[in-house]
């Protein structure tokens, strides 16, 4: 790292959620002083008026919105804050996306408009997502229930996307103005993955496969408002019927090695207590 680098100091955003505390982790471990942006910091994605204080004297920002990145919110939101970021001299903004996520190219798109030094790291579905999140509960007490059929999915680990964001921000400026697609090495159903996760932990684990709108049933159940189930039962029916069914080199690309597997993953979660009831 240039002497530049290890002086950046960089807004993380969603520091305490599943990619922004791994990021903010990396950016520790690579040198970089860390602002952490969370409602516990004073940072809300919902209050414009906290931006200003976050951004101010920021080298670079990593950002995270905690809707989906395809959703309305998202778009707006990100758009504003990287418009006020470049207004406050914070130009190097690296956004995370989904691969594969018709509905985020509005949200990139507004990134991009905003005159930033942009990257997009457009990410496959997080391997954490079943040991952390909603659906651990289901695989916790021996089922997950989930509207993917028998896709074929690239799981990747959050701490691959962490260190390709913190080396994305480190690059100089070499991944400015470019889409980063992020995979880990093999292709798995969600059957396979519960599987995989039922022999690390020993327990018995099922995976029952249902329609996107009958899992957007159980989420109205759950008291997810209305909008919202009908904006994930449209993601989940496009994201999961079989487009995303192969690999990326974003992160042997940017770090050099071979993404981190899945039965690594479950391993670890399930030595770390990850589904115990």
């Amino acid at each position: 790292m240039t002497e530049n680098t290890r002086n950046m100091t960089v807004l993380v955003t969603g520091a305490t959620g599943r990619t922004g505390s791994r990021v903010a982790a990396a950016a520790r471990a690579a040198g970089l002083t860390v602002r952490p942006g969370s409602r516990a910091t004073g940072f809300d994605w919902d209050e414009p008026s906290t931006w200003a204080g976050a951004l101010a004297g920021a080298d670079a920002a990593y950002l995270v919105h905690p809707t989906d990145v395809g959703s309305p919110a998202a778009t707006e939101a990100v758009g504003a804050l990287a418009r006020e970021a470049v207004g406050l001299g914070v130009r190097r903004l690296v956004l995370l996306s989904s691969r594969g996520e018709e509905q985020a190219l509005a949200t990139e798109e507004a990134l991009r408009s905003s005159g930033a030094d942009w990257t997009v790291v457009r990410a496959a579905w997080f391997a954490q997502n079943f040991s952390e999140g909603p659906l651990v509960e289901g695989l916790c007490h021996g089922e997950l229930v989930f509207p993917a059929g028998e896709v074929r999915e690239p799981f990747v680990d959050v701490r691959d996307i962490a260190d390709v964001v913190v080396a994305v921000l480190t690059g100089g400026g070499r991944y400015a103005g470019r889409e980063v697609e992020v995979s880990g090495p093999r292709l798995l159903t969600f059957r396979e993955a519960v599987a995989e996760i039922s022999a690390a932990t020993g327990a018995a684990m099922t995976y029952t496969p249902v329609s996107a709108q009958e899992y957007g049933e159980v989420l109205a159940g759950f008291g997810v408002p209305a909008e919202e189930v009908t904006f994930l039962v449209e993601l989940f029916g496009s994201l999961l019927d079989g487009r995303n069914a192969h690999l990326s080199d974003g992160v042997p690309e940017i770090l050099g090695r071979a993404p981190r597997d899945f039965a690594e993953f479950a391993r670890e979660a399930a030595a770390a207590g990850a589904w115990k009831a």
